[in-house]
């Protein structure tokens, strides 16, 4: 069966570095004879009204049954963020269309996570070479205070990682810092200025029909593969084939303690510790009164208590 090319492409992701994708790629579908259309993202949520358009007049969901000549595939080329916007302008269609991606972004955790190559080229070629789509598990999450619902492909996190997202995004030097393709430097800045400033938070948790109750939480972090923050093995044994959500909980202890369970995360040994709380099951719930900063793929959804509920879905991606 051919494919025609539907690409939602963000050309600002990774400092630039989708621009210089995009251009590659359309350049091999038109030596390759590919049909193709292209539309570029020209504002923040554009990739949303695009692909709701798309799936209104053009998208169709997948089944081997298929009797048609050309199939049309939509690939988002672009970074986390991009695709968790694309995914969850999809949500309130059909499951059963698929979406290809090209990763583009800085950080790359779904690519990593999925199997998916982080070289624009290696990534088109495992595009081409697919038959049919592959079933993942994306998480879903229902905030009953604010009365919000979303999907993520990474994870979903409150206090640490979330504050570190944000203080990156406020950074006066982050935007100088990417015209020189040094954007990693204003998010290195931003992990010192917040590993000094965050506070312990309480939390309750509902996991495996136990009523947990922490005092001093630093990190909680709902993911469905293994990384978070551009390649840190957060949860070495998630997998997201398996419709299981893996929760990790760090507490807050003095400075000494946490460098030192950074030096155990590089070398994936920080399970060990106990300081570092692991639980897996297929639905969770997470109680914080205290606001604290929270995101979803690297988006953030604002500083405030929650009352999140998570689970899994399948959704289909084309690699």
């Amino acid at each position: 069966m051919k494919k025609h090319f539907y690409l939602v492409i963000n050309e600002n992701a990774g400092s630039g570095t989708g621009k210089k994708a995009a251009q590659k790629i359309i350049n091999q579908l038109q030596t390759v004879a590919i049909d193709h259309t292209v539309f570029y993202t020209e504002y923040a949520g554009h990739e949303e009204v695009i692909v709701q358009e798309l799936v209104e007049h053009t998208l169709l969901p997948w089944s081997d049954d298929l009797d048609i000549e050309v199939f049309p595939l939509l690939v988002v080329l672009g970074g986390d963020g991009t695709l968790h916007s694309v995914m969850n302008a999809l949500q309130a269609f059909d499951p059963n269309i698929p979406l290809g991606y090209i990763p583009c972004g800085s950080g790359n955790d779904f690519a990593r996570g999925a199997g998916i190559s982080r070289q624009t080229e290696k990534a088109f070629v495992q595009l081409l070479k697919a038959e049919r789509p592959q079933e993942l598990q994306v998480i879903t999450y229902n905030e009953s205070i604010q009365e919000e619902q979303g999907i993520a492909g990474n994870n979903v996190g409150i206090g640490l990682d979330a504050a570190i997202v944000n203080a990156a995004n406020e950074s006066a030097s982050k935007h100088a810092l990417n015209r020189f393709n040094l954007g990693s430097l204003s998010y290195i800045f931003s992990i010192l200025k917040v590993l000094f400033t965050q506070k312990g938070f309480p939390v309750r948790v509902e996991v495996n029909g136990q009523d947990l109750e922490f005092d001093r939480a630093f990190l909680c972090t709902v993911t469905n593969h293994p990384y978070f923050g551009g390649g840190v093995a957060i949860a070495p044994v998630a997998d997201p084939r398996k419709p299981v959500l893996d929760f990790v909980l760090v507490e807050r202890v003095n400075l000494f303690k946490i460098f030192w369970l950074i030096i155990l995360l590089i070398q994936k040994k920080h399970m060990k510790s106990k300081y570092f709380h692991h639980f897996q099951s297929s639905k969770l719930r997470i109680v914080s009164t205290v606001p604290e900063y929270i995101h979803a793929d690297g988006e953030i959804l604002g500083k405030r208590g929650t009352d999140f509920s998570f689970a899994t879905e399948p959704r289909l991606f084309w690699f």
